[in-house]
């Protein structure tokens, strides 16, 4: 037996330039539906978010997002919290980090040069005492991400 997570991402108005941003940085294809689609008529406002998104890329990457009916703006949903480095440590009231791992350095550095673009970067990519590579960032969509080089076990 096995299972499968994904990540489902909440957007305000944002789900769609968000999905397609990560099938730049990661690869893949994007899949939008948009609340027309499922029948709001295209005259309310909101009609053409996304009702339901997903990036798939063959390198395993998966995401799903979508606009929460209703809330104007861009970014996620609700807060994402704040996320900082201080004296050494992590210190966060954000409710998740997004953590994706590559084989090497020089495919982790590709993905944290494209997810840099906007970003705040809250550690800088750099080696650590468990990792070749290791960085955190806040991308442009307020996603706090944890990219890393996987160790073999």
């Amino acid at each position: 037996m096995s299972i499968t997570t994904t990540t489902h991402l909440n957007f305000t108005g944002a789900a769609r330039a968000a999905l397609e941003f990560y099938a730049e940085v990661f690869g893949g294809e994007v899949s939008i539906a948009t609340y027309a689609q499922f029948g709001t008529p295209a005259e309310l406002p909101g009609a053409s978010n996304v009702v339901f998104g997903r990036v798939d890329a063959p390198n395993g990457f998966r995401v799903l997002a979508y606009d929460t009916p209703g809330q104007p703006g861009q970014g996620l949903a609700g807060t994402a919290g704040e996320t900082r480095r201080e004296q050494g440590s992590t210190v966060t009231s954000a409710s998740f980090f997004l953590a994706a791992s590559g084989e090497s350095l020089d495919e982790v550095t590709g993905y944290w040069e494209a997810l840099s673009a906007g970003a705040t970067v809250i550690e800088p990519l750099a080696a650590s005492a468990w990792s070749p590579g290791f960085g955190m960032l806040r991308d442009r969509f307020g996603v706090t991400w944890v990219l890393d080089v996987a160790v073999a076990a």
